[in-house]
């Protein structure tokens, strides 16, 4: 399956990303001629896989290695928790890069745009191709802040597994909820990692306790830390009984030693590990029935005779089920725990053909991603994850295949094998619904060019950078001819604003940022309206009864119904009309003109003159619903954010306070290690701003993070201030 995920730059220019999956190739020859390296300038890399500097070393072994050896995985977790900094340290080790990369220092390999390394997040995903011990891993990194929730989505769609990392002084966090919940609905096995160890305040047992949780996962753990805070320098191999310590003099971490756990040297420690050990053979077979058997019968005495290999290959039947997720710790910053990383991600992972789909597909050119840069390859085996160039007419979500006939036969052969596999029933719906659910814009602004003249340059722009970012929303305010811009939030607007200007040298202006409100009605309301027009010789007559009313169910969407005796014989192009003048008049609300739901409109009466056009009766249509609104009880309705705010306990009256002015509603306090956790709501408009304001409080030490809960009605006298404000009145006090 081809299944369209990201945009990746190359020398300023963007490639849509592609993932095959258990699909037939059609056989290319290969050329040497066509084999293409592009390197940019500026950073160091190792030799790619299967090259020595530019020399083909087996061109097998770049473009079809055996399914089985192959990994695709996504690094997922909340901002700051270490993703970047841990895909630096795999692909070090790896031999893919010769340097350590940083992301304060900016170079590295996965935050290649400059936005990304001036801020130091990552805001685009970025995939990679290594090799480690024999097997081909295509990794992506995904961003972890909230207004680049979509990036995840369209690349977890894609990947057949994942690493969920953690700071394990905060455990599990608001975004790390929202990408488990991503991971969740597209059924991905995933591994944890425990990351920055080393940090004041790391707490392996806290963080395993949120896991369990929050996120109501059943942990497997596959390792125990050797001392915490500043006083890391190890793990313990639960499944092995062996130490893994590094080397304090060894800078890069590649310096370890893997050690047998003794009763002479490591009394304590080996009874910790044993216990620990016991207890996750009995952990795993009350997930697994065929392990339950072989510990039931064979080494029911003795756990400690059960091979390491035995159980290994029954917690990758649990990941796989998605019953239980191993956990793993480690400090990437600090070089520390990486590599055994990467040998759970190649044992435990799943490979393609665990992920069964069946697509046909051939395909004009294909580059092997690394990041930044490419290799240009003639084919592409199953399972494997690539670029394409030149699809002028594709979007994000889009699924290739050789032709609809094809689709339609690959979905029936899954409806088929999903009656035969009971557990297997969604697969046909998975082939179906490859697209991804994009996120409703809660920001907006106008955007101007410099000039009239380069008008055309910013609607390019705007055009190419909402093909390859779906959750920015571009459209025209028929009032005042302006071009607006709708985004995730400030940040999101922010890195469109500065990529417009970096990608395609426009100095563009914008306007005051502003909430996108909804607006909806509270009492039913009847309306009738007639549109009486000639034009030439042709009369154009229609008359509209209908019903406007509130649901409590929310729909973004007008809920349409046709009274008894007024829909059996309408023309199907009659009530096409009605309904696009009814989505038409829900456009724009009568009080900020902002989007109308959670509205029932029910048609009662429709009287057409012959001859009359679908254009004047959708024009009919919308006018007398925009009569309806206007006449019905208006409430306006505004963004409602889950806020989340740690702090050290210090700082929490005066953060506390500040959220009281913000309209905020705590939920509760919690307390994790030497901090407090706020988590509460605070309406987005008294949010603008706000990390600027949570600094100057904390003295920097603050970190806060938000997330879309939905929209609520306003009080009165909020709603009347805003009106005022809107319509440019003072209010008098």
């Amino acid at each position: 399956m081809f299944s369209h995920l990201g945009k990746f730059g190359v020398n300023h220019k963007k490639t849509p990303i592609l993932h095959l999956n258990n699909m037939c190739c059609s056989k290319i020859k290969p050329s040497l001629k066509r084999l293409k390296l592009y390197v940019p300038l500026g950073r160091n890399y190792s030799s790619l896989p299967g090259l020595v500097g530019n020399d083909i070393k087996s061109l097998h072994s770049i473009i079809s290695p055996p399914i089985a050896k192959i990994r695709n995985i996504g690094i997922m977790a909340h901002i700051d928790a270490g993703k970047t900094t841990t895909t630096e340290r795999i692909l070090y080790y790896s031999g893919y890069t010769r340097s350590l990369g940083d992301v304060d220092d900016g170079d590295t390999v996965t935050d290649f745009m400059a936005q990304e390394r001036e801020r130091g997040i990552t805001i685009q995903s970025a995939a990679v191709t290594f090799d480690w011990k024999g097997y081909r891993v295509n990794l992506i990194d995904t961003p972890g802040h909230v207004d680049f929730t979509l990036e995840v989505e369209r690349c977890l769609r894609v990947l057949d597994g994942a690493v969920a990392v953690f700071d394990a002084s905060a455990g599990v966090e608001a975004q790390t909820l929202t990408v488990w919940r991503q991971a969740d609905k597209h059924k991905i096995p995933r591994i944890c990692f425990l990351n920055k160890m080393d940090k004041t305040g790391a707490s392996f047992k806290y963080a395993v306790e949120s896991i369990r949780e929050k996120l109501k996962a059943k942990p497997l753990l596959l390792q125990l830390p050797l001392g915490e805070g500043k006083a890391f320098k190890g793990v313990v191999d639960v499944v092995s009984k062996e130490k893994l310590v590094w080397n304090r003099k060894s800078e890069d971490g590649k310096d370890f030693e893997r050690k047998p756990l003794l009763e002479m040297s490591d009394a304590e420690l080996l009874k910790e590990t044993t216990e620990a050990r016991n207890a996750l053979i009995e952990q795993v077979a009350d997930l697994d029935d065929e392990f339950a058997d072989l510990v039931l019968g064979e080494f029911s005495e003795n756990f400690d005779l059960l091979p390491a290999e035995k159980l290994q290959t029954a917690i990758h039947r649990v990941t796989l089920a998605q019953t239980a997720v191993p956990v793993l710790c480690g400090s990437a910053l600090k070089n520390k725990g990486v590599q055994p990383l990467l040998d759970a991600i190649t044992m435990y992972l799943p490979s393609p053909e665990e992920r069964n789909y069946e697509f046909l597909e051939r395909i004009s050119r294909l580059l092997l991603p690394f990041a930044d840069q490419h290799i240009e390859i003639p084919s592409l085996t199953a399972g494997n994850i690539a670029l394409t160039v030149g699809l002028k007419h594709t979007a994000t979500g889009d699924t290739i295949v050789s032709s609809k006939s094809s689709a339609l036969a690959a979905a029936r052969r899954a409806e088929r094998e999903g009656e035969k596999k009971p557990r297997q029933n969604n697969e046909a719906e998975r082939l179906l619904l490859a697209g991804v659910e994009i996120p409703e814009p809660v920001f907006f602004c106008t955007i101007e060019p410099p000039s009239v003249a380069r008008q055309p340059d910013l609607d390019y722009a705007l055009k190419c950078l909402q093909r390859e970012d779906p959750s920015l929303k571009v459209k025209l305010d028929p009032d005042s001819g302006q071009t607006v811009l709708c985004g995730m939030g400030e940040l999101h607007i922010e890195i469109i604003h500065d990529r417009i200007k970096r990608e395609y040298g426009l100095e563009t202006y914008l306007g005051p940022l502003q909430v996108a409100y909804r607006e909806t009605i509270l009492n039913a309301v009847h309306a009738t309206d007639t549109l009486d027009r000639t034009l030439g010789d042709k009369r154009h007559l229609v008359t509209v009864e209908l019903e406007v009313k509130p649901i409590e169910a929310s729909s973004v969407t007008p809920v349409i119904k046709y009274a008894a005796g007024v829909g059996e014989d309408l023309p199907k192009v009659s009530q096409e009309a009605i309904e696009n003048g009814i989505h038409s008049a829900c456009l724009q609300g009568p009080l900020l003109g902002s989007p109308v739901q959670d509205v029932a409109i029910t048609l009662h009466s429709l009287i057409i003159h012959p001859g009359t056009s679908t254009t004047m009766i959708s024009a009919c249509v919308s006018r007398c619903v925009q009569k309806a609104l206007k006449k019905a009880v208006k409430q306006v309705l505004e963004p409602l954010m889950n806020l989340e705010v740690t702090m050290m306990r210090d700082y929490l009256s005066p953060v506390l306070a500040d959220l009281a002015q913000r309209r905020g509603t705590i939920q509760e306090i919690q307390t994790r290690q030497e901090n407090k956790i706020v988590i509460g709501f605070v309406p987005l408009a008294e949010i603008m701003g706000y990390s600027t304001v949570l600094r100057t409080l904390t003295s920097g030490s603050a970190t806060f993070a938000l997330e879309l809960s939905n929209y609520q009605a306003m009080n009165p006298q909020d709603q009347t201030t805003l009106l005022s404000r809107r319509s440019g009145l003072t209010q008098v006090l």
